[in-house]
């Protein structure tokens, strides 16, 4: 059973409009406890146009020692890191997935919290940053799932070298790329919830050109950049699958109700808005009990968990 969270202090008025109130990352980054927290942190740290501390969120290796810096002053994660060019993800995000997604568990109760609460993430990845913080901050148990193996070998260290992470993670290799659930989860397999951030663009031109926009807007996009170029980084199955996000998740759904009696809750990330009317008729159409969207949001960017459950 994980030691509980690093109590923290109150974080500083409110920056990031829409964070879930549970969420320890809604007010502005304190880089001087952050460096405190974990040095190499202050190389990236310079002061902004606005004459605050702060770093470049376009390199990578910058978000990457904040990221460090963030679990270890928050969640007491001593080791974390990702191979070259893997994803390396904003955390107060993902840190609203899982608080969300206990106020689901909860429903009108309590949180569930402890070990004996299960749950199934659909592309681990190799930062492990869901079982993470679902881990640090009510105790549950995760199988993370993967079809990059050096992604769940990662993943696998990082909660083998972090005593408040240990017996929270079991990894599980996706053989086969197009299959979601089958090949996963076992015939004696009880999950609570499977959560999942599916790939969001539907190619690599795709993916680059969206990754080339956000540079642009950042000034520093380069000429004939085919490449996605990302400051989070990222594999290709990390960014991409063919079809988007809607594909994978029509799949998901598909597949779902094979293992209806195996999970209490299936959920999901939708970015996209204009992908939800096609999501609501798959799940009619297999007779999900109950469907639910629970959005969050960070600043002007609003994205929304999609929630279901045959029974």
């Amino acid at each position: 059973m994980p030691k509980p969270a690093r109590k923290s202090p109150a974080p500083k008025p409110a920056a990031k409009a829409g964070l879930h109130p549970r969420n320890l990352h809604r007010g502005r980054y304190d880089f001087a406890a952050l460096i405190a927290a974990s040095g190499e942190l202050s190389a990236f740290v310079a002061k902004n146009a606005y004459g605050d501390d702060s770093i470049d969120f376009a390199n990578p290796q910058a978000v990457k020692a904040l990221n460090r810096a963030l679990l270890k002053h928050f969640y007491g994660i001593e080791q974390w890191g990702t191979p070259e060019g893997y994803l390396c993800p904003p955390i107060p995000g993902r840190a609203d997935y899982v608080h969300t997604l206990a106020d689901l568990l909860a429903g009108q109760g309590k949180i569930p919290r402890g070990n004996a609460v299960r749950g199934l993430d659909i592309g681990v990845g190799a930062n492990a940053i869901y079982p993470i913080l679902g881990r640090a901050s009510y105790g549950w148990s995760f199988v993370g799932s993967d079809i990059d193996p050096v992604s769940l070998a990662n993943a696998a260290q990082i909660f083998a070298h972090n005593p408040v992470l240990a017996g929270g993670l079991e990894t599980r290799l996706q053989a086969k790329p197009q299959q979601i659930f089958h090949g996963v989860i076992q015939s004696d397999d009880y999950f609570d919830f499977t959560l999942c951030n599916p790939p969001f663009h539907a190619s690599q031109a795709d993916a680059a050109a969206g990754s080339n926009r956000k540079l642009r807007n950042l000034g520093l996009a380069r000429g004939n950049d085919k490449q996605p170029r990302l400051n989070f980084a990222g594999q290709h199955n990390e960014l991409w699958c063919e079809g988007g996000e809607s594909r994978f998740i029509g799949r998901m759904i598909a597949e779902s109700a094979d293992f209806a009696a195996q999970v209490g809750w299936f959920t999901t990330l939708v970015s996209k808005s204009e992908n939800l009317p096609a999501i609501y008729r798959a799940l009619k159409t297999l007779a999900a009990c109950e469907v639910q969207t629970l959005t969050m949001a960070q600043g002007q960017k609003v994205s929304r968990i999609v929630a279901w459950r045959f029974s």
